[in-house]
């Protein structure tokens, strides 16, 4: 749509006659503070000033805007940078349509504990009430009101003083509460000489580091890890800074490891402690050790205790007084009140306490693993997995159309050990969490936050989440191939944002599973007996859409095609790619999880 219909900008080019530093400008420079490089969104007009600052900005060495093809694009984009920077996601849209936009990105963010500055623009103070081009004040459509529900710090800049002092408060908000914050300025704020043209305020000093944990309970901790014999750690998300430490006290304490499907990734699936993934689309193997009578410990660390995870942790039968809980964030302990010990602080700092306390093991060995190809030494170890997962046989099916069980078993061995991957909402996380294992030869030690391998969307789960979010991930690491396994309903909600990867030359691969159907809707009417309703879509050649796009399209409909892919030049190139996989209709993927939740609920 013309920018003049929807974002209310001119067509005539804006030209600067002098030099300019006003309130967008400030906002940059408390921007630069924070490390941010990134703003994702949509220029309009009445965010214009904003986009001057950026325009400025970037010609400085400084935040440069990236342009989406979608707001809601821009706030997935904006997460997938965080995710992978450990960097404030910011995002912003002009008034009106612009803001409302944004809205379900900045909803999946607030479910998903995404710090994340969001701003939106309004039309002047002085058009407020006059039925102004896109008003979307109080008196109109109210934006800020919509947002009060996704955000915890929600507020109208009405005036230049009070915006150094609210961008304050909105950004600790978002650190510390690790949600998104949102602040709306008038455009006439927006221009306005700011109170000084230095910042006042030195964010990065005040954003709370500090190392507190809770001494007394994590001594109490200790003493059960060193008395207790059958001992499960459960991993989730939150963990992606603490997992080599982690990793070391499970070796030390000889403790099985499982991850929730928020966690898969941070574990090596070939590590000897590990036996699966528990929850949505999840292993038996994981779930079993969780029920075993004979565990007399299970410690959740880092993670919210959501339906996707597990739906019986707040049952005393199945926890029987083995529960310990361990969180950064201390709203997540409402979801476990089952457990005996509740231990809140760093979850780095805990376990490297933890780590002092308890003896090493010496009877564990750790083997490197290496991918299941061939190299011809006979001293080669072979991976191998210590959990079970369902038709595996179907992972090495030679049929036509390739079944989705051998089409993740054939990602994971022929792309490299340091891809990312990125799961969307539907079938495609439902096949990733169960079946794609790849090889990750990383077992204990530190780590960084840019080495996890995994990233699904679950909890609010908008469909084509995984499409903007893998563009955002690949701003933030450029230097490796970023894999999004989506579908072909996903790709016709988001698939658009693909020319932005093109922009600006991004190494993404988008594996869309093209079934021609809502298939997570049409896989669950078939087996919970409903009418099968409004889940077919026309078949779609995602290889000619390629082409019409700009980018190098493949289709895969055997094992053969697959194997047949330039992988190499594929994860090599400067641009991103499209694999239309046309999948066997007929597999249902691993849900039964979810439809139990339906049918409970």
């Amino acid at each position: 749509m013309p920018a003049s219909l929807h974002g209310g900008a001119s067509i005539t080019p804006h030209i600067e006659t002098q030099p300019t530093f006003d309130i967008s400008d400030l906002f940059i420079q408390y921007l630069k503070q924070l490390g941010v490089e990134y703003v994702f969104g949509i220029p309009g007009g009445s965010i214009e000033p904003l986009y001057n600052a950026l325009a400025r900005s970037e010609r400085n060495g400084g935040p440069k805007a990236i342009v989406a093809r979608h707001e809601t694009g821009a706030a997935f984009m904006a997460h997938g940078y965080y995710s992978n920077s450990g960097k404030l996601a910011v995002c912003c849209a002009t008034t009106g349509p612009g803001a409302t936009n944004l809205i379900t990105g900045v909803a999946s963010a607030y479910q998903n504990n995404v710090p994340m500055l969001v701003i939106t623009a309004q039309t002047q103070l002085s058009s407020f009430g006059r039925g102004a081009f896109q008003e979307s004040s109080d008196t109109s459509v109210n934006t800020l009101g919509m947002f009060q529900y996704c955000t915890k710090y929600n507020s109208l800049v009405s005036h230049p003083h009070q915006f150094e002092r609210k961008l304050y408060a909105a950004v600790m908000t978002a650190l510390q509460m690790r949600a998104p914050v949102h602040l709306s300025l008038p455009m006439d704020v927006f221009r306005a000489d700011p109170v000084s043209k230095e910042p006042r305020y030195d964010l990065l000093s005040m954003v709370d580091d500090s190392n507190y944990f809770d001494v007394e309970a994590v001594d109490s901790l200790s003493y059960l890890l060193r008395k207790r014999k059958n001992i499960v750690f459960v991993i989730g998300d939150d963990c992606v800074n603490a997992i080599g430490i982690i990793s070391s006290v499970a070796f030390a304490v000889n403790a099985k490891l499982i991850t929730t499907p928020h966690g898969k990734g941070l574990v090596s699936p070939y590590h000897p402690l590990f036996r699966g993934v528990i929850g949505f689309s999840g292993h038996r193997s994981a779930e079993k050790l969780l029920n075993d009578d004979k565990v007399d410990l299970i410690v959740a660390v880092g993670t919210s205790l959501s339906e996707w995870t597990h739906r019986c942790w707040d049952d005393p039968l199945i926890m029987k007084d083995r529960l310990v809980h361990i969180e950064s964030f201390a709203g997540n302990f409402a979801r476990s009140p089952a457990a005996v010990m509740h231990v809140k602080g760093d979850i780095s700092d805990i376990f490297e306490k933890l780590y002092e306390d308890v003896p090493e093991n010496k009877t564990i060995k750790i083997v490197p693993v290496s991918p299941q190809k061939s190299t011809g030494s006979e001293n080669q170890q072979q991976p191998r997995r210590h959990f079970l997962i369902d038709d595996e046989h179907k992972c090495t099916d030679d049929s036509t159309p390739i079944k989705p069980q051998r089409l993740m078993y054939d990602l994971a061995e022929l792309f490299p050990p340091q891809t990312y991957w990125l799961a969307d909402v539907g079938n495609s996380f439902s096949w990733t969490v169960h079946y794609l294992h790849p090889y990750d030869r990383r077992m204990y030690g530190r780590r960084q936050r840019e080495n996890g391998l995994f990233h699904a969307c679950f909890e609010f789960a908008p469909m084509g989440w995984a499409i903007g979010t893998a563009v955002g991930v690949a701003f933030a690491r450029p230097e490796i191939p970023v894999v999004c396994i989506t579908g072909d309903g996903s790709w016709l909600m988001n698939g658009q944002e693909v020319t932005v990867a093109l922009q600006h030359n991004l190494r993404v691969v988008f594996v869309v599973l093209n079934d021609s159907a809502l298939g997570m809707v049409k896989h669950g009417q078939m087996l919970s007996g409903a009418e099968s309703v409004g889940c077919e879509i026309p078949r779609t050649d995602f290889h000619a859409l390629a082409q019409a796009y700009g980018v190098d399209g493949y289709i895969v409909e055997s094992p053969a095609d697959m194997q047949a892919l330039d992988v190499k030049r594929i994860c090599h190139q400067s641009a991103p790619t499209i694999i239309d996989a046309r999948i066997d209709t007929t597999e249902a993927p691993p849900m039964g999880v979810r439809l139990k939740a339906l049918r409970d609920n």
